[in-house]
């Protein structure tokens, strides 16, 4: 709600060449997707036909915005957007094709619950993709993570996140990692489902 109204116009610039990067990837598959944490659609309108799009967030203010843009794009590849947990998904086992969070996992309250729910709910030989700041231990930008991760909950993401924390579902294998635009600070990772 905090960040609802502000969103495009602060943090959304940041990411969205990040985003775009992620949907180009995400645009090479078909069928149904997942977003999780579908904020306030900005990848929305970039999706291409061949998918049907579910879009899931927490923060029903992100939802109305996510809404509006895709009245205002008019999109017909949109099926849902829902308020959902994604730590508890009310989808069925195997429901989508591909699934992905961008620039969700360091805000979430557990991550590693989010990453069961992506694999129960993607299909078995499913793509699951990742777009998420993953702090590093050492030089200058380790150092400016640890001294920030101390205000994490007054900023509202962790920046002390390394990357095994996301690696913790033995129905996942990682089969890329990349660096997203801007300035490499964003890393996409690619799971598939094992069968």
């Amino acid at each position: 709600r905090r960040w609802a109204q502000v969103y495009d116009l602060t943090f959304g610039k940041i990411v969205e060449a990040g985003v775009k990067q992620a949907v180009e990837s995400l645009n090479e598959f078909q069928g149904s997707l997942l977003e999780v944490g579908v904020g306030t659609g900005l990848a929305l309108p970039h999706y291409g036909p061949q998918l049907s799009v579910t879009g899931i967030d927490l923060s029903p203010d992100m939802l109305e915005r996510a809404r509006k843009r895709v009245h205002k794009s008019r999109h017909e590849n949109v099926d849902a957007l829902l308020e959902m947990d994604a730590t508890a998904m009310q989808f069925a086992d195997n429901s989508f094709d591909i699934a992905t969070a961008m620039y969700v996992m360091t805000v979430v309250p557990d991550p590693a619950a989010v990453m069961h729910e992506l694999a129960r709910v993607t299909k078995p030989g499913g793509h699951i993709i990742i777009v998420n700041h993953f702090s590093v231990e050492k030089g200058l930008r380790g150092m400016v993570e640890k001294k920030v991760a101390r205000h994490a909950s007054k900023i509202g993401w962790r920046p002390e996140f390394p990357v095994e924390t996301l690696l913790v579902s033995k129905q996942l294998q990682l089969v890329s990692s990349r660096e997203v635009r801007p300035f490499g600070l964003f890393t996409m990772l690619e799971f598939v489902k094992r069968g």
